[in-house]
């Protein structure tokens, strides 16, 4: 079930069961608000109910035990295809970005007959990823769509893509969500957080259950006071961020380290609309260049704790006087 995003539910339900629906769809929101599970369980729907029988459940929803569905969970289903980052199998990292090869992979499922079913069906997640070839690619692609194809393209920062990918979809956009959801949610899958820690991840999440649920799992709460420290007590010495750095900079540390990159901005963004005057311009100039910084650092692989050090100096700025 597709949790605090009804607009969208019903727009996407609407248009499939009049069958009068666009080829591509740009799921548009911050991260970790549905999106990707709504294109999953989207491609649920429309390959259970093209192939039949039909499901009589409300919304996007289909029951696990129709047979397409089946092969959608086992990522088998031949009318299918998943496009995301490629983990190196060298290092064990996630690749920069999504490649062209994979993209212009998708030829094979259109080549051939739909074996299923009319339709087929391609994720991409997420579009924001995709290297500039890569994304030439998927444009001819949206151009001439091959019949019965719709693609689901999830998007974090959608005024980032090529304006000529963005005509060519029709978009749902995505909300952040309330406490009440997000409460429902960590609830459900993580049973075992306190009531009162849930309550904390729920306002350090800012209206994502893909963060909240990654703060659960990480314990990412005592990062978040350290990044607090820095970002209204200053750090003249070097000593808070040099902390955080050797912390997230420890082999292993891959996830929280991913995880600190996306809290630091939001922190940032919140002290922000709280602060007035000089501070609030500092705030508005550290989470610009704090979100850039989150941006980059992964997809040209900088260090991870020279990266952290970089992000706790931007924090910092925010109370401590500049540089003469």
């Amino acid at each position: 079930m597709i949790l605090g995003q009804d607009r969208a539910v019903a727009q996407f339900a609407s248009a499939w069961a009049s069958r009068k629906l666009h080829h591509a769809w740009l799921l548009a929101g911050s991260r970790g608000v549905g999106k990707a599970s709504f294109a999953h369980t989207a491609a649920r729907r429309v390959l259970a109910d093209a192939a039949g029988p039909q499901s009589n459940l409300p919304g996007i929803e289909t029951s696990d035990d129709h047979p397409m569905v089946k092969l959608v969970e086992a990522g088998s289903h031949p009318d299918m295809r998943h496009l995301e980052r490629l983990t190196n199998e060298k290092t064990g990292n996630l690749a920069r970005n999504i490649s062209v090869d994979q993209v212009r992979g998708l030829a094979e499922l259109f080549d051939l007959s739909p074996a299923m079913s009319d339709w087929r069906v391609v994720i991409i997640d997420s579009v924001d990823e995709l290297e500039p070839s890569g994304a030439n690619a998927l444009l001819k692609m949206l151009e001439e769509p091959p019949p019965n194809s719709i693609f689901f393209l999830v998007s974090h920062a959608p005024g980032r893509l090529l304006p000529t990918i963005r005509s060519r979809c029709r978009r749902l956009d995505f909300q952040s969500l309330n406490d009440d959801v997000m409460t429902s949610i960590l609830e459900a899958q993580a049973p075992d957080v306190s009531a009162a820690d849930r309550k904390k991840i729920v306002a350090m999440s800012f209206g994502s259950a893909g963060r909240a649920l990654a703060f659960a799992e990480l314990g990412l709460a005592k990062l978040e006071d350290a990044a607090i420290a820095i970002l209204r007590n200053g750090d003249p010495t070097n000593a808070r961020r040099s902390e955080l750095a050797s912390e997230l900079g420890k082999r292993g540390a891959g996830e929280r380290y991913a995880a600190f990159l996306d809290l630091a901005p939001s922190l940032i963004a919140c002290e922000a609309r709280q602060a007035d005057g000089i501070r609030r311009e500092r705030a508005l100039d550290a989470y610009a260049r704090a979100r850039e910084l989150a941006t980059v650092a992964p997809r040209v692989s900088l260090d991870p704790a020279a990266t952290v050090f970089q992000l706790g100096g931007i924090l910092a700025s925010v109370t401590d006087p500049p540089l003469p």
